[in-house]
């Protein structure tokens, strides 16, 4: 097999999510690996690191090894050794950056959320589309290890019909003032493009359809829980974006669901986010990692609730976790994000399809812009247009 580069940039290389997800931990073993094999070629991932910080790009570049980074993004557009251009910076600049990077003639891999609005989503797919160039967005949850576990139960048939459905999210974010933040001040303030639905919405829109099938009708309603915050230099700043967000969803094949995010829960679940479907046959819950089934045959009958006369009689001693079975591996594990770039690099290299271009893109801006759009006058939206 010959072996052939593919230059990458990636945009916004210091921050977490790019530096963790997409070099640490997909791109860079896969160079470590030898490359990716794509038909009878071994496809070499030849990177640009391109931020702000030079010491820290410097530094990556290091570690990583045979790689190279820079601070001239305009610079990097106009290179013809990378035909790829990722972005992973703050949400308030994608939209320009990606303008950027189509007109100069760059095939186009991106964080969530693609723009602010569909109608900005539509203009890229257009532009992208008539300069003959490959697009898609970053959707890796669909590939966690519980969701997957829960989507094999779908394929199975475990459910039967499908009755409806549950999404529990989130965890206490320290505000900055009492105690270091765990997230960036950026996803507080509309400036930078912050607020819970334009970072989570995008993500429930393709695992929910990916998994169920299409959403027909939302409803949302918002609020901004802690309305103080502090940035990362200690400047106290207003909150003026939701840190809540109760979603309830209509499906096509007749399932309701809910969706419950917060950024100001404390956790008591089994995992940051638990997502569970019932249906006629049996009922799951899956996790980040893990999934739990009970089917028909196993359900206790369980018969209301009460309360005794004396201490004793309120001890309660029915375990409600003991009838469910556990949801064994599907598949050797790969991390998610490995997923989208095996998948984008195939969908560059040898035109193989690709399961989340600018179309699936629009599709969770639709979400989230629905979700927004109820939250200010609790009407329901319809989600069968675009």
């Amino acid at each position: 097999m010959a072996t052939r580069e593919l230059g990458i940039i990636l945009h916004g290389a210091t921050g977490g999510i790019c530096l963790t997800q997409h070099l640490h931990n997909t791109l860079a073993p896969i160079r470590a690996e030898g490359g990716l094999v794509v038909g009878d070629d071994i496809i070499m991932p030849n990177l640009l690191l391109v931020g702000r910080n030079a010491e820290r790009l410097a530094a990556i570049a290091t570690e990583i090894g045979g790689i190279e980074w820079s601070t001239d993004l305009d610079a990097a557009l106009l290179n013809p050794a990378y035909p790829i251009f990722f972005d992973a910076a703050a949400t308030h600049m994608r939209l320009d950056l990606l303008k950027r990077a189509i007109a100069a003639g760059k095939h186009i891999y991106t964080e969530k959320p693609l723009a602010p609005s569909i109608k900005d989503g539509l203009a890229l797919l257009r532009t992208a589309e008539a300069n003959g160039l490959k697009h898609g967005v970053v959707e890796d949850k669909l590939f966690l290890p519980g969701f997957q576990k829960l989507q094999h139960l779908v394929d199975s048939d475990f459910f039967g019909r499908i009755l409806g459905f549950h999404i529990e999210f989130g965890w206490w974010v320290f505000d900055g003032i009492e105690a270091d933040s765990q997230r960036s001040s950026w996803n507080y303030q509309k400036t930078g493009g912050g607020g819970l639905i334009s970072d989570m919405h995008p993500h429930w829109r393709y695992i929910i359809e990916g998994i169920l099938g299409p959403i027909e009708r939302v409803t949302a309603t918002s609020w901004t829980g802690q309305s103080k915050r502090a940035d990362e230099t200690g400047k106290p700043f207003n909150v003026d974006v939701e840190d809540n967000v109760h979603t309830l969803l209509e499906m096509a094949n007749g399932a309701r669901g809910t969706i419950l995010s917060s950024w100001t829960t404390r956790v008591r679940r089994d995992d940051l986010v638990t997502f569970q479907v019932d249906g006629t046959k049996g009922s799951a819950v899956a996790g980040i990692r893990r999934c739990w089934k009970q089917a028909a045959s196993d359900t206790p009958a369980f018969h209301g609730f009460g309360v005794g006369r004396d201490a004793d009689a309120m001890r309660n001693t029915v375990n409600y976790n003991d009838p469910w079975q556990e949801v064994p591996d599907v598949a050797p594990y790969k991390n998610p994000y490995r997923f989208g770039w095996e998948g984008f690099i195939n969908h560059v290299v040898a035109d193989a399809p690709f399961y989340a271009d600018f179309s699936a893109g629009i599709r969770d801006v639709q979400l989230a812009e629905a979700c927004q759009h109820s939250a200010k006058d609790g009407s329901w939206i319809d989600m069968t247009q675009l």
